[in-house]
């Protein structure tokens, strides 16, 4: 059974549709199942529920669909389709606190006229009034249109797209890989080039909200009075990250895979630890989790098997496209021992990012896939960064640096799994290097590459000069890196049997609604040549 995949007629607690898997009832199935013309003509006139189950359907005020809707995981036969009903965004949703039916459709066309599916799923006060519509018997590797209805609203209209076929190995995928949106710090500006790529899925491996506290200097001010700690306040804070019209459209344009990092909780959190024990006891910090990983949830478009419990989350898992590409989605915080705090620290070998049964999980993902390329989204940086020019070391502890035994081994396992490729997000750089056995010995063997993509808009309009001041010395001792980039943007990947082809896609400025996009650089990976070159 494929990753994140509902066994049939198993419905999950929390937001799900009327009949199992988010098929419409028997009854509807039978309409759906006749010839497509006789769909289209039935669609005409009967586009929702029948008009007695209208009248007596309680309205709701105009923006419910205030947030969009959205997509995510793929498979060859399902996505997931999302939306939150929230006309009030920022004051906690505005919903009144009752079940309220959300119709839902989907097509093969923009205009609905061959319909797919449809169905009827509950939007729950419990789950701030989101949805998550796990829709299967689609078709592989197909372009679909979706959409929502409630209280008489009619919410925009989303496209998605499925997985290829399972044996499929000549089907190119092209994917965008983002972290890091800082909502003070600058407008999401790259998703507008993003859209104009079109790629078939994205990839957000982190910090798709910060916790910070508003800041009066800031470009565009967090809402609220501080940081968020309690459900409603971090449910107002991804209200406000959801009505960036950028974002929106990039949601409702393609499936999202997401991961979260350190921002959508605390800054620099490992499992139950906060970045800052002395301020927060455990019992709070348990709290704040499970506050922050249950918005995660509703703002997500995500299966139930993610649906929280208590402090904890389910969100590593992978995804198979055709022969072509395994992608394993990587949880960096939830499960790792806290950061060290010195080199013997983050050599020791009790230490771990993953812990033992996700680390089990992608060994066997792993060394068991039959695809041409094999991805990892990894939250944090995986290639060394020695930050002291000239003899000695200085690293990062939050990044695998500081996990420095599980890191080698896991490396040392690459030499045996096919085209390994991990991308990245959180450093607010681009960074792009080969994956190297030993890292202390520069002539060590390449055994993979390592995208680190730039952030959206964290760390805003940088000052190109002084980054290369600071960052340009450290080149000599980090031989494995091939680009530094310091721009905003996101990377774009065109992935074929026999190379990855990645552009560093950059924007010139994000304090400004609007931007102009180019490509900085061109790089490949060639299938059985471990290491990244510049195209």
């Amino acid at each position: 059974m494929p990753a994140g995949q509902i066994p049939a007629g198993q419905v999950p607690a929390g937001p799900t549709p009327a009949g199992p898997n988010g098929f419409a009832s028997p009854g509807r199935r039978r309409f759906l199942a006749v010839g497509a013309a006789a769909v289209g003509a039935a669609a005409s006139a009967q586009l929702w529920l029948p008009g007695a189950a209208r009248a007596a359907e309680a309205p709701l005020p105009e923006g419910v669909f205030s947030l969009g809707v959205a997509s995510g995981d793929p498979l060859p036969d399902g996505v997931v389709l999302w939306t939150r009903l929230a006309p009030e965004p920022l004051a906690g949703g505005g919903m009144p606190d009752r079940m309220v039916q959300v119709e839902w459709e989907i097509a093969q066309d923009e205009r609905f006229r061959t319909g797919v599916r449809r169905g009827t799923a509950q939007a729950r006060p419990e789950y701030g009034h989101s949805v998550h519509v796990d829709v299967r018997g689609l078709r592989p590797g197909r372009v679909y249109w979706y959409r929502f209805r409630a209280g008489g609203r009619l919410s925009r209209v989303g496209r998605t797209r499925t997985a290829p076929q399972p044996r499929s190995s000549r089907t190119p995928l092209r994917l965008a890989l983002a972290s890091c949106q800082n909502w003070q710090q600058g407008y999401f500006t790259p998703y507008a080039d993003m859209y104009a790529q079109d790629p078939d899925v994205v990839l957000f491996v982190g910090d798709y909200i910060y916790e910070s506290a508003p800041s009066a200097t800031a470009l565009r001010r967090h809402e609220g009075s501080g940081e968020p700690y309690s459900l409603a306040q971090y449910r107002n804070r991804y209200a406000q990250y959801r009505s960036d019209p950028d974002l929106q459209r990039m949601h409702a344009h393609v499936p999202w895979v997401v991961t979260f990092d350190d921002h959508e909780v605390d800054n620099d959190f490992a499992g139950e630890t906060p970045q800052d024990p002395g301020k927060q006891t455990h019992a709070a910090f348990v709290a704040r989790l499970t506050a922050a990983y249950q918005a995660y949830y509703e703002h997500m478009p995500v299966r139930a098997t993610a649906i929280p419990n208590g402090p904890h989350i389910r969100m590593y898992r992978r995804f198979q496209f055709g022969r072509l590409a395994r992608l394993n989605v990587l949880d960096t915080r939830q499960y790792r021992s806290d950061q060290a705090t010195t080199q013997a620290g983050a050599q020791d070998p009790s230490l771990t990012m993953l812990g033992a049964e996700q680390k089990r999980w992608l060994l066997d993902s792993l060394h068991g896939s039959d695809a041409r390329w094999n991805l990892v989204a990894s939250q944090i940086m995986m290639a060394e960064t020695d930050l002291l020019p000239g003899a000695g070391k200085k690293w990062y502890y939050d990044a695998w640096d500081g996990y420095q035994a599980e890191r080698n081994a896991l490396l040392a396992d690459f030499r045996r799994v096919r085209n390994p490729v991990v991308l990245t997000g959180d450093r607010h750089l681009t960074m792009i290097s080969d994956l190297r056995e030993d890292f202390a010995d520069p002539a060590s063997a390449a055994v993979g590459a390592e995208f680190v993509g730039t952030s959206i808009s964290s760390g805003g309009d940088q000052d190109q000069a002084a980054f290369h001041a600071q960052w340009d010395p450290l080149k000599a001792d980090n031989p494995h890196w091939k680009l530094i980039d310091a721009h905003r943007g996101y990377h774009l990947f065109d992935i074929r049997p026999d190379a990855v082809e990645a552009r560093v896609r950059v924007v010139d400025t994000v304090r400004r609604p609007k931007a102009t996009a180019r490509t900085l650089a061109t790089l490949r990976v060639t299938d059985g040549r471990p290491g990244v070159r510049l195209a």
